[in-house]
């Protein structure tokens, strides 16, 4: 079983137009808290990010934040954070998300949100992490990028292996279970620590 003591969650720095992703993300945010989970993200006040955040630091939870330098008044930084970390870039923010957690959560989010699920997967796909990834499908929102995985799968282009590295629900308490009973795929014969 994963120990789960910190959970990266990847999101959106906009609120959007649906209240049922905004209060999953908070719902979500509590659960972690009460958990004593603690919530690593994108150290945004604004958006789905602020709301997941806030959610948490009001449930007594611990939250750590890893913003780049160049974003901090874009996002408008929360200040309010258990713990804040500065990067000078996005690799760095996205290196260290990944060094503080023991598992990835995807909510609803636009470009930079699929961005970093991608990179995070490709990460455990190549064997460069073994943590559980998590997509919470809230309102159906990933129906269509699920399906689009599928069809990867039928065209051979995706190994069925690699697709269900994905964790995929609509609940935040049958995902977080299902994140502690992954089992860890094996790392890749031919990778190497100097190929990486």
């Amino acid at each position: 079983m994963n120990d789960l003591k910190a959970i990266a969650v990847f999101c959106a720095s906009s609120e959007g137009n649906d209240t049922k992703i905004i209060s999953e993300a908070e719902t979500l945010g509590k659960t972690l808290a009460n958990e004593n989970i603690t919530l690593v993200y994108g150290a945004a006040k604004i958006g789905i990010m602020g709301k997941i955040a806030q959610a948490s630091l009001d449930n007594h939870g611990k939250v750590i934040g890893v913003i780049p330098e160049f974003l901090k008044l874009k996002e408008v930084v929360h200040l309010g954070l258990t713990e804040l970390i500065t990067t000078d870039n996005m690799h760095e923010r996205k290196l260290k998300m990944h060094e503080l957690s023991d598992g990835f959560i995807t909510l609803p989010g636009g470009f930079g949100t699929l961005e970093e699920l991608f990179e995070i997967i490709t990460w455990a796909q190549l064997g460069l992490h073994q943590k559980p990834i998590g997509l919470l499908n809230i309102n159906g929102f990933y129906n269509d990028l699920i399906s689009m995985l599928e069809t990867m799968v039928a065209k051979g282009l995706l190994k069925m292996a690699n697709f269900k590295l994905l964790i995929v629900e609509d609940d935040i308490n049958r995902l977080l279970d299902k994140m502690r009973h992954y089992k860890r795929q094996p790392v890749p014969k031919w990778l190497k620590a100097d190929r990486t």
